[in-house]
């Protein structure tokens, strides 16, 4: 199975075809590069981000916060005695790189939602233009569904004095026979 990102770059279907490419409208976006470009540093910088707000991450940070003020106030090193300088210096740093990093996936995603909000907008768009199509064609449908029914109703009546006419003139013949044969 493809991933999204490879079927996104693969050549949609024509609107002809009953299948069509479920991301479609996403093609006229897909010339959008982000803010940050698509290379690697902006990738992993963007998933590092992405990292930062799972709980593998928090869980795995709050152990090592209390391995390490545990480890200092126990006494066993004296490495960074109790106002933990090194433990906040450590806490600045990650917040000096966390932030534009966090803004940089936010900034990323943006775009994202924007151009998939565009392509939903484009797609309602053409749903609504196809409804529309249809109930013009249901409408014309309809108009000639009634034009063959009255047509229908005019031969049923022509067919009905055709009949009685016919019925009519058979008498008639049938008793001009039956004359001429009491005659002779």
């Amino acid at each position: 199975m493809k991933n999204p990102s490879e079927e996104f770059k693969s050549t949609p279907k024509t609107s002809n075809e009953p299948n069509q490419h479920y991301f479609r409208f996403h093609q006229p976006h897909k010339h959008l590069a982000s803010v940050y470009g698509d290379d690697w540093f902006a990738l992993k910088a963007e998933a590092f981000a992405r990292f930062f707000g799972t709980p593998v991450f928090l869980v795995g940070q709050t152990i090592i916060v209390a391995v390490w003020i545990g480890i200092n106030v126990l006494g066993f090193t004296k490495f960074d005695v109790y106002p933990f300088i090194l433990l906040n210096l450590a806490f600045s740093l990650q917040a000096a790189y966390a932030a534009p990093l966090i803004l940089l996936a936010q900034t990323r995603q943006a775009e994202r939602d924007k151009a998939h909000a565009d392509a939903d907008a484009q797609h309602r768009e053409d749903l609504a233009k196809a409804n529309e199509q249809r109930l013009a064609l249901a409408a014309q449908h309809s108009e000639q569904m009634l034009d063959l029914l009255q047509q229908n109703t005019k031969l049923t009546e022509i067919t009905q004095q055709l009949s009685q006419r016919i019925e009519g003139l058979t008498r008639d013949i049938h008793n001009k026979i039956l004359q001429e044969n009491t005659k002779l």
